[in-house]
């Protein structure tokens, strides 16, 4: 009993320092994945969102439009509200761009500093789209950070999409890719894993097809390759062993947390963090972040990034660290990483 006593005495100083360690953490974060605009490119506008980054302990934040505007059809008897809302069709829509230059410009330096535009404004199946991101990066120098978010495969927002069906290894994309590794401009991308009702990684080989072929180009995987739909219909038991397999494979990935990965992956009943998605974290803690993906409104934003401090609590400050705020700013062109 004495040896039993004395073994037993180390654990509850250990405790309780690691207790009041989570208790003292004061996060602060970069938003690896905003939206401007919403699918009707409409905004909160540029003052709002920095208010609410303010609120949120919110020092950078990427910033993107939407790369597609939801039709109100003459067939349709009232103006759609969301995008989902009825059956018409979505379009590429390019002036998205400029509406996310038009707002960053119109602030103070200081404020503008905070954000990191992407551009998303081109159809990822045309041909000319490399034109597009040339044509933005000569109108605005100095402006724009990355490219993205780039929508390929997205379930129901595909369907609804005009035209062919986007994918991440469309020849469309290759000279896009390439612009970016010029420009070193990470590549936020959307590009699902499988479809709605396909229990194994039917997309992943046109995703890994294209990281494999552009090694010197940043891509960040938005949502890990997941979407809401497919995670209504069936559990990617696969997931986190590719995820893993693709980490270990390709230095040019990084994985966006935001949406559709916190709930049904990461965090198990009763919020407890899922300790193989923690695992591989940990081995990896330099190649993932955290997005909100608010889309035009900006007032949950501190309530979508507080959400993950259940998992930032489970890693060690420095990896906690790495996650909420600096990954993302190190996939930066070299003149754009904050300190």
């Amino acid at each position: 009993m004495a040896l039993l006593f004395a073994l037993s005495i180390p654990v509850y100083p250990f405790c309780a320092d690691a207790d009041a360690d989570a208790e003292a953490r004061d996060y602060r974060f970069s938003d690896a994945h905003l939206h401007f605009v919403d699918y009707f490119q409409a905004s909160d506008g540029p003052a709002a969102l920095i208010a609410a980054m303010d609120a949120a302990q919110v020092d950078h934040a990427m910033l993107t439009g939407m790369s597609v505007v939801k039709k109100w059809a003459e067939s349709e008897p009232q103006r759609p509200e969301f995008v989902f809302g009825d059956d018409a069709a979505v379009y590429w829509y390019s002036l998205t761009d400029v509406i996310v230059a038009r707002g960053v410009l119109s602030l103070p330096a200081a404020q503008r500093a905070r954000l990191h535009p992407f551009i998303c404004g081109f159809n990822p199946t045309d041909k000319n789209a490399v034109d597009h991101v040339r044509r933005l990066l000569e109108w605005y120098p100095g402006l724009w950070q990355g490219i993205g978010e780039i929508t390929t495969r997205h379930d129901d927002l595909t369907a609804l999409t005009d035209g062919e069906p986007a994918r991440a290894n469309h020849p469309a994309l290759d000279p896009v890719y390439a612009l970016a590794a010029e420009h070193e401009l990470p590549v936020l991308i959307h590009s699902n894993i499988t479809s709605v009702r396909m229990k194994e990684p039917l997309y992943l080989e046109e995703f890994e097809e294209a990281i494999a072929k552009h090694p010197r180009t940043r891509f960040i995987w938005a949502h890990a390759g997941t979407s809401a739909a497919i995670n209504r219909r069936i559990d990617l038991e696969f997931l986190d062993d590719e995820i893993e397999r693709l980490l270990q494979a390709y230095p040019n990935l990084w994985i966006d947390l935001s949406w559709t990965v916190l709930d049904e992956y990461l965090l198990e009943s009763g919020d407890d963090v899922n300790s193989h998605w923690l695992r591989i974290i940990e081995r990896h803690p330099d190649r993932f972040m955290l997005g909100s993906d608010l889309i035009g409104s900006f007032d949950k934003l501190s309530e979508k990034l507080t959400a993950y401090e259940g998992l930032l609590d489970a890693l060690s400050p420095q990896d906690a660290k790495r996650v909420a705020r600096d990954n993302f700013l190190s996939v930066l062109p070299p003149s754009a990483r904050a300190k």
